[in-house]
């Protein structure tokens, strides 16, 4: 069909429009490529030239700063100090020999370390970095920064390492940190990106590993051009990491320090408890170990000499260290007792030096005995009598329900390694543990704190704050995080009634402040201070021994527990001297010096002390190697 004249000028109207559009578009799409390839070739030329010849864009980790850790008052327990390294990585290593002879000559790299970045570097991934030397000093770094070019692929770094800057002091409670090992990935669920960065150091031990995630923070990122050698060309972005949260604990380093330098060369362990709180205020164990000496490595030979220590520098003994309590029970098994009704308060029991039980007899520490004594009298001359014969009236069960209302056998939830729960056995523990009934001679055992009884030093200053308080007192270490204050924990009444504590407390108060107490050379002179307690002396052998007569290893340990001041307790104090001797002779005169010390937050004046003593007190307390200014101390100790 032939097209009209209207319908041939009408379509050719439409076709005109149509390649008009289309060849604007045209036009327009070559005019944004053609402002686009002159701004890559004009304006990026640069940036273009020098991504050419091989140059790459790699992307680095940066470590986050570790989060520090303070005491209750601010002071720096572990800190980060800024090291100086350098590192290669597998894929830049082409040219690793010359490399290491340049670095032999500037910075005098050994032969051992040249041997171990060839192993490491063999062993690592394409861009895992491998450490060369670390820790270098600002010359030595500055040495190898400015001879970049001759040293092909290697990279300077700053980071941060962790400090311990109180040594010895807090080694068991704040631990330490080391390098993550093959070990550590391998307990780990998921594995953090951090823990890939060479040498990046995690918790090993006490609140540095229960608090790592707290601790480590979030790995930044460094975005750098390289060329074909490994070179750094630029940096072209860089994100710091986010640092890990401020701890705060609530031990209180002027305490924590004295209570080591009193201890000096003991095998002992102390903890001291704020009665209202359960705020751990101090937890020593002695001897310690610097943890600066486990940041980088520990040296075989260092670690051989701390492993040989006969008296065990490694564990945490207030918290990982298990002893019969010894007399410090006694009170466990008089609140039992009276609890069950088997005795009053004013009842006397007969003491011959010894009680015969199944053909056995089980003889007081006094031999000659100790005559009639009530409850109070029992505590204040320790008459293993009076408690044997508690424990057949009231039985083990009663005697373990007891114990463990005061705090023995468990494992309080806190941030240290290895804590430790005790054992406060009755008839099912043995049963289950031993496949052998509970026999009468078990419990007279139990009842002096020997025998399956088991506590730890945390424990008993537990134990001491509840007596002193009857509430259900919980310890606590953490006191912040990250400026978060963190819950006290219990605190609800033990339901113990008051009368029998009013006398166990009096028992105490007398161990100490009559003349006739085992305790009373260790009184506080001071009537607002005064303190009560009580003497331990645990057998770590079978059979009685003359402690003077045999090896350290084989004699009793010396224990003491107390609360002060006696009227508005303030603070608990446990002492265990292994291998000590006496409680009453070597475990009470420290736990003193550390109850006046904790009350009065500095050395404690010469007038707390009876006359007799002052003396000696000030020559102790001029030698003991303390934090602080000696002239102060010595001025202090003579006031």
């Amino acid at each position: 069909m032939r097209r009209t004249p209207t319908e041939t000028a009408a379509s050719t109207r439409k076709i005109s429009r149509r390649a008009l559009f289309l060849g604007g578009s045209q036009l327009a799409f070559m005019g944004i490529l053609g402002l686009r390839m002159r701004y890559m070739q004009v304006e990026q030329a640069d940036e273009f030239r020098l991504l050419a010849e091989e140059n790459r864009i790699r992307d680095f980790l940066l470590a986050p700063a570790r989060g520090l850790i303070y005491d209750r008052n601010g002071t720096l327990l572990a800190e980060n100090e800024q090291t100086f390294r350098v590192v290669i990585r597998k894929e830049d290593s082409a040219e690793l020999d010359s490399v290491l002879i340049k670095l032999e000559e500037l910075i005098g790299i050994t032969a051992e370390d040249q041997a171990r970045v060839r192993k490491e570097l063999k062993d690592a991934g394409p861009s895992a970095p491998v450490i060369i030397a670390d820790r270098l000093s600002w010359q030595d770094f500055s040495l190898v920064s400015a001879n970049g070019p001759a040293l092909p692929g290697v990279t300077p770094e700053v980071g941060l390492s962790r400090y311990y800057p109180l040594h010895e002091d807090f080694a068991h409670l704040v631990g330490y940190v080391g390098p993550v090992s093959s070990y550590d990935i391998s307990k780990m669920e998921t594995v953090d990106p951090l823990y890939k960065i060479p040498k990046f150091q995690l918790g090993k031990f006490g609140v540095e590993a229960k608090l790592e995630d707290e601790l480590k923070g979030k790995a930044g990122l460094r975005r750098v051009e390289q060329n074909a050698y490994g070179r750094i060309i630029r940096e072209l972005d860089r994100q710091e990491g986010q640092p890990g949260n401020n701890i705060q604990l609530t031990v209180d380093h002027k305490v924590q320090n004295f209570i080591h330098a009193r201890l000096g060369g003991e095998s002992a362990a102390a903890v001291v408890i704020d009665v209202e709180t359960g705020d751990v205020i101090a937890a020593a164990s002695t001897p310690a170990y610097d943890p600066n000496l486990f940041v980088r490595g520990i040296s075989s030979a260092d670690y051989k000499a701390l492993l040989e220590n006969d008296h065990r520098p490694l564990p945490a003994k207030s918290v990982q260290g298990s002893y019969p309590p010894g007399s410090t029970f006694k009170m466990v098994t008089a609140l039992a007792a009276l609890d069950s009704g088997a005795v009053s308060p004013e009842e006397t029991v007969r003491c011959p030096g010894y009680v015969e039980v199944g053909g056995r007899r089980f003889h007081c520490w006094k031999r000659s005995g100790h005559g009639n004594l009530n409850l109070v009298g029992s505590l204040r001359h320790s008459c293993d009598v009076y408690y044997y014969e508690m424990a057949q009236r009231t039985g083990i069960d009663k005697i373990a329900e007891m114990g463990r209302k005061l705090g023995l056998g468990q494992e309080y939830d806190l941030p240290l390694s290895g804590i430790n729960s005790g054992l406060m056995p009755d008839k099912q523990w043995k049963l289950a543990k031993r496949g052998a009934e509970w026999v009468v001679g078990d419990s007279l055992n139990a009842s002096i704190g020997q025998g399956f009884v088991l506590t730890t030093p945390l424990q008993l200053a537990v134990m001491t704050a509840r007596l002193a308080t009857n509430r259900e007192i919980v310890p606590r270490i953490v006191k912040s995080i990250d400026g978060v204050e963190q819950p006290v924990l219990g605190g609800g009444p033990l339901e113990i009634n008051e009368n029998m504590l009013r006398a166990v407390r009096q028992g105490m108060y007398e161990v100490l402040n009559s003349n006739r107490g085992t305790a009373f050379a260790s009184r506080i002179a001071n009537e607002s201070l005064r303190m009560a307690g009580k003497t331990g002396t645990s057998q770590v052998r079978s059979t009685v021994v003359d402690n003077k007569e045999v090896p350290w290893e084989q004699r009793d340990h010396a224990l003491f527990v107390a609360f002060a001041p006696y009227d508005k307790p303030r603070y608990a104090v446990s002492v265990v001297v292994e291998h000590g001797g006496g409680g009453s002779s070597v475990a009470a005169p420290i736990a003193r010096d550390i109850m006046l010390f904790s009350l009065h937050g500095a050395v404690p004046p010469l007038s707390d002390y009876p006359s007799a003593q002052q003396n000696t007190i000030r020559e102790r307390f001029r030698t003991l190697p303390l934090i602080g200014n000696d002239a102060e101390r010595d001025e202090r100790s003579q006031a």
